[in-house]
């Protein structure tokens, strides 16, 4: 909002502060991450650089609306991002994993270069970019995951992670790639130009909320990336 030039209120300001404090209270806390697993609470990357977001977002509105700098904000967003670099990677996948220590690779790990969390140009967010497409997609659809998290059934791939991935591809100079991937992405919405939470790259059917809000966020999102991407690209 603040850098549209939306106006801002003292109950916007009140919002954000709350949210900071909750990140300062608690951000190094293991939790049960963006999906829920059911299982034993771990450091999720994702968590993290949600945090690390809160954190930098809430210095730059501090700046806009009240003219005035915050270094502590800078300093927390500093040492929640330090420690994701240096605990979220893992050397033996050669990527960014799902949380620290981790073997298990997931989508919501490219939210370190979509947030600016990592410049998407580094080699680092480019191969775990690579280690999403290799592990987590099948078709044109992305799995948020492949581990097991205690919840019965199969699902499909995720709309939004697939979203995410267009976006990533973008990013990092993938153009063609993120423009066919985006094509099949808008192919999923149904008769009624809706889209579900999940579709099975095997059947072909949707599955999950229908309609879901997420993947059309997801797919606003994808395609202001690619249309960003070709306009810088000339």
């Amino acid at each position: 909002m603040a850098d549209r030039g939306a106006p801002l209120s003292s109950q916007h300001w009140r919002l954000v502060s709350a949210m900071v404090a909750a990140v300062r209270a608690r951000w190094g806390e293991p939790d049960s991450g963006i999906w829920e697993i059911r299982g034993p609470r771990r450091h999720h990357v994702h968590t993290k650089a949600m945090c690390w977001l809160t954190a930098t977002r809430a210095a730059e509105i501090s700046d806009h609306l009240l003219g005035k700098e915050r270094p502590d904000l800078l300093e927390l967003a500093d040492t929640i991002r330090e420690e994701v670099l240096e605990h979220g990677w893992s050397d033996h996948h050669k990527s960014f994993v799902g949380a620290y220590d981790s073997a298990e690779m997931d989508a919501s790990v490219l939210t370190i270069g979509l947030s600016g969390m990592i410049d998407p140009r580094d080699d680092r967010f480019v191969r775990t970019v690579d280690a999403v497409e290799r592990e987590l997609r099948v078709k044109h659809g992305v799995y948020r995951y492949r581990c097991e998290d205690g919840l019965p059934g199969v699902e499909g791939t995720f709309n939004i992670c697939t979203a995410w991935l267009i976006q990533s591809l973008a990013a990092i100079g993938r153009l063609d790639q993120a423009r066919d991937l985006l094509d099949a992405y808008v192919g999923l919405a149904g008769p009624t130009g809706l889209m579900s939470e999940e579709w099975d790259p095997d059947s072909g059917l949707a599955l999950g909320n229908h309609p879901q809000a997420y993947s059309h966020l997801g797919l606003i999102d994808a395609v202001r990336a690619v249309t960003d991407a070709q306009q810088r690209a000339g």
